[in-house]
């Protein structure tokens, strides 16, 4: 069967009415409909409630007039509630003509049918062919999916809709503010503007003001750790982490990759990438994270998210991860891929509209809500200018803030010149700004002028922020060397360090990508002198996984 067909619903008291009504409908519809029935007014509302909330649609209800819970008419009128465009027939016995006359009015009554309605040929099928006819000439399928139910410019509204965007999960947002669907889903529920943001899912379920772990639980992700031991565990899943997990499980090893919010690290974000080799016409990050995953998993990676590691402990010639709840996970090896996190503006008054105006690199998630606002991005570089571009198409004006002269210094040339032919981007040189300003959402910008120290208040709708990275690595706390940033040293760079001879202890020298620890490698945009680039970071992720069949020939 199937599972997208509309419904039709009946019910009646009477079990074998409805067993001969449901067995004709079936005769002649069961290819366009799905024909469900009770004999039951409150099992009847309850399946309403779950289809409406699983995003499914019901064409039509056939309802019998006299049932012992509620009238007929009265039932038809509670399901217009939740689904006002289906078709609403009733059932009668000659002598409740009168009120199905009435009811024509009260409940917008399509049609009465007299019982019986033998033969159905003649009495029953034209009549609901003609109903179920117009139906579709104005029905409009609804989305089938995760539904969010939210305010626009709410933190934790942006954290689901950031996560769901992030692992490539469709949704349809849902705006409390300006959305029908939105009133008639909380409506439905009983809920209130305090349990948002909801998450309804496709069983008819849904969770209020959930946590990320909650939403990933449910949508699959998450699963737990299958193996005790496992080759190699690559703790980070952008670019170098995700080429990590297709060569690591490609060459047979037992490889674990760990996320802790959602795949393709910074590149994911980004709305267009150009100039990685053999997609000339560019590729978006999304799309460069979808067939990295599904590749990566074909050949046997298993894959855990959002889980944060907090530790990795040494014992016995086994490197134990320690995540976050508490799990630990043995592994023969390492590698560190957790790239790097957008530095924040800690300018007046930004630091209170993140995620109420003011996004870190999340140009995909919240553009379609800036269709015809001005919207500011601070930044020069390639991930600035990416966004500038991308954001163009919804925004009325994109301005980019910049310290500099111009861009030349820090943005790729084939970004410079697309910028400059999109008469709708604007760039403010030698400017920085010197507050945020708003409500409950950002609303104002003061910009100042570093040579003239001139200011000017502007209205904004959204700030975007691309002003450099620093590396996630605050979470280590084993002996691995990092430079004063932060960056993991590797390989023979570890020679230049002071602790290096105090830590190493074997005879050979590290490995290229290898840390202070043996074992332990690092690759992408986490280790120092990495070259920050899509296709750096993926080369040097299938690059690791080579040490390590280096290191584990070592210690078998």
């Amino acid at each position: 069967m199937n599972q997208n067909l509309p419904y039709i619903l009946c019910i009646d008291d009477d079990p074998q009415v409805l067993r001969a009504l449901v067995r004709d409908l079936k005769s002649q519809y069961r290819e366009q409909y799905r024909i469900i029935s009770t004999t039951v007014i409150s099992e009847a509302l309850e399946s309403l409630l779950e289809l409406r909330n699983k995003g499914e649609t019901v064409a039509m209800f056939i309802s019998d007039q006299r049932m012992p819970e509620m009238e007929g008419v009265d039932f038809l009128e509670r399901a217009m509630e939740y689904y006002p465009d289906a078709r609403r027939v009733l059932l009668t016995a000659y002598s409740d003509t009168d009120a199905a006359i009435k009811a024509i009015n009260s409940v917008q009554l399509d049609y009465y049918l007299v019982k019986p309605w033998s033969p159905p040929e003649e009495r029953l099928y034209p009549v609901l062919d003609d109903l179920l006819g117009n139906w579709q000439s104005v029905y409009k399928p609804d989305f089938r999916g995760i539904k969010v139910v939210g305010y626009q410019f709410s933190p934790k509204s942006h954290s689901v809709k950031d996560f769901l965007a992030g692992n490539l999960i469709p949704y349809q947002w849902l705006d409390v503010q300006n959305s029908e669907e939105a009133g008639k889903l909380m409506n439905l529920n009983n809920l209130s503007q305090k349990d948002v943001p909801l998450v309804f899912f496709e069983d008819g379920t849904y969770l209020s003001n959930p946590s990320i772990i909650d939403i990933a639980h449910k949508v699959g992700l998450n699963p737990q750790v299958k193996l005790d031991v496992y080759d190699v565990v690559i703790i980070g899943a952008g670019p170098a982490g995700l080429a990590a997990g297709v060569y690591g499980a490609s060459e047979g090893l037992k490889t674990l990759l760990i996320e802790r919010r959602a795949p393709g690290g910074q590149a994911g974000t980004s709305s267009r990438i150009e100039n990685y080799l053999g997609f000339p016409s560019g590729l978006s990050g999304a799309e460069l994270t979808r067939r990295a995953i599904a590749q990566a998993t074909r050949l046997g990676t298993e894959f855990i998210t959002p889980q944060s590691v907090k530790d990795i402990k040494q014992k016995d010639g086994y490197k134990k991860v320690m995540l976050e709840d508490g799990t630990e996970i043995n592994t023969r090896a390492v590698i560190i891929t957790t790239g790097v996190d957008y530095r924040q503006l800690e300018t007046k008054g930004v630091p209170d509209f993140t995620g109420a105006g003011v996004y870190y690199g999340a140009a995909m998630t919240e553009a379609s809500a800036c269709t015809g606002m001005e919207v500011y991005i601070v930044g020069g570089g390639n991930s600035a200018g990416q966004a500038a571009m991308y954001l163009s198409k919804f925004a009325k004006n994109v301005h980019i803030i910049i310290r500099r002269e111009d861009l030349s210094s820090t943005m790729s040339a084939y970004l410079i010149e697309q910028i400059s032919g999109v008469p709708n981007i604007t760039l403010h040189p030698k400017t920085e700004i010197a507050e945020a300003k708003g409500s409950d959402r950002l609303g104002q910008l003061i910009l100042c002028n570093i040579d003239t120290k001139e200011q000017q208040e502007v209205h904004a709708d959204a700030l975007y922020i691309f002003i450099g990275a620093k590396p996630f690595t605050d979470w280590i706390a084993l002996d691995i060397i990092k430079d004063e940033k932060g960056f993991i040293k590797t390989g023979g760079d570890l020679h230049n360090c002071e602790a290096f001879k105090r830590i190493w202890k074997q005879d050979r020298d590290p490995y290229l990508l290898e840390t202070s620890c043996p074992g332990i490698f690092a690759a992408g945009d986490v280790r120092a002198q990495a070259m920050n680039r899509v296709a750096a970071a993926v080369g040097e992720g299938s690059m690791a996984i080579s040490f390590v069949h280096k290191y584990l020939s070592e210690v078998k």
